[in-house]
């Protein structure tokens, strides 16, 4: 039993209470900023709530059993005390185990959409096809959880394929769920364009960023070059007719970002203004991730896109992930959009173990 632990849940459950007479206050209900945030808090705080009385029942079941022990009073029932006893102290490790992993601090981020940024990397023609695989399984594994996305730009290979595709993806949860994907992504098969049968090795590159909100990153517009394009690619039958594309260059950083999704220039430029923003923010969060680096080095979420996580290997049929060493020996299934979360909750699972070692390390 954890003295420590309870401390922990006891000054929890204040926090809940406090959070729980707080949303039904008429200013409160008024301020939908607030009232939103403190529902996401009081959802948050209520699991921590319920598995706190979870665990308080079985420490109360094992004081009962140790009076019941104590006083010998029955022996039928001291017998019925010593099983239940034997069953408690099996069970009270596995809660704490639990709570201590609900109990590591959330990357804020967690919650937010995401844009992700797919770009072929070495093997030419066969890495744009790839970047179109991984899109299609993307597409099919968000539909499958309830996500939603579009394509906010691309750029189209010479043979087939893309050399890069950029996508806005919103959800529940979805950067928290998709920031294991940020890396090299390496695929080994026999191309199309391969005439004797050869297996080669091509890769691709995920970035997945969080998108921003204007309080993330305060853009000044008067530091951004707009330039119009005509778009290109797999838009739709306004595709080379108007300039309605829109290319941003943010000057003091040289950072670009790119719409032609949609007919309509001004929302080009409201989702490129979105992208850009996101992309700055990254850049804020990779420089704090550096910072923090010495302090905690995580084994899987570093988010180095030049590190190569993912082997995709078509003549074995597996997809192996090399952070956690773990291989689906399914791959036409997981391309399909079949397998990508369980793969990722492995990685999850993996991190979560590292970072609680981290916390007992303090």
């Amino acid at each position: 039993m954890s003295t420590d632990l309870l401390s922990k849940l006891n000054a929890i459950k204040q926090r809940f209470d406090e959070v729980a007479d707080l949303i039904i206050q008429p200013d409160v209900v008024s301020d939908q900023a607030r009232f939103a945030k403190l529902n996401k808090e009081y959802s948050d705080l209520n699991l921590l709530v319920e598995i706190r009385d979870r665990y308080q029942n079985k420490l109360s079941l094992l004081e009962e059993a140790n009076e019941i022990i104590k006083a010998q009073e029955d022996p039928e029932m001291v017998e019925m005390a010593k099983m239940e006893k034997d069953q408690v102290l099996e069970e009270i490790p596995m809660i704490e185990q639990e709570i201590r992993l609900m109990l590591i601090p959330k990357d804020p981020e967690d919650e937010k959409n995401v844009i992700v940024e797919l770009r072929a990397g070495t093997g030419g023609d066969e890495a744009c096809i790839f970047v179109e695989d991984m899109w299609r399984m993307y597409s099919m594994a968000f539909k499958e959880l309830g996500w939603s996305s579009v394509v906010v730009s691309s750029s189209e290979g010479t043979v087939k394929g893309y050399k890069e595709l950029v996508m806005e993806v919103s959800g529940q949860s979805v950067y928290g769920t998709l920031k294991y994907e940020s890396g090299v992504h390496r695929v080994q098969r026999v191309p199309e364009t391969e005439s004797q049968g050869r297996v080669h090795t091509s890769a691709i590159t995920v970035a997945v960023l969080p998108e921003a909100e204007e309080v993330d990153v305060q853009l000044n517009m008067s530091d951004v070059r707009v330039d119009t394009f005509r778009a290109s690619g797999a838009g739709g039958q306004h595709v080379n007719k108007t300039e309605s594309a829109i290319r941003l260059t943010h000057i003091p950083t040289g950072v670009v970002a790119e719409c032609q999704e949609e007919r309509s220039q001004h929302k080009n430029k409201d989702k490129a203004i979105k992208y850009l923003r996101s992309k700055l923010y990254q850049i804020e969060l990779d420089r704090a991730h550096s910072e923090r680096s010495e302090q905690r080095k995580s084994l899987v979420s570093s988010g180095d896109r030049s590190a190569k996580i993912k082997t995709y290997n078509y003549p074995q049929g597996r997809v192996t992930d090399h952070r956690i060493g773990k291989s689906i020996y399914s791959l036409d299934a997981y391309m399909n959009g079949s397998g990508l979360l369980e793969m990722i909750e492995s990685v999850k699972m993996t991190e979560n173990a590292e970072r609680l070692k981290g916390e007992e390390g303090l």
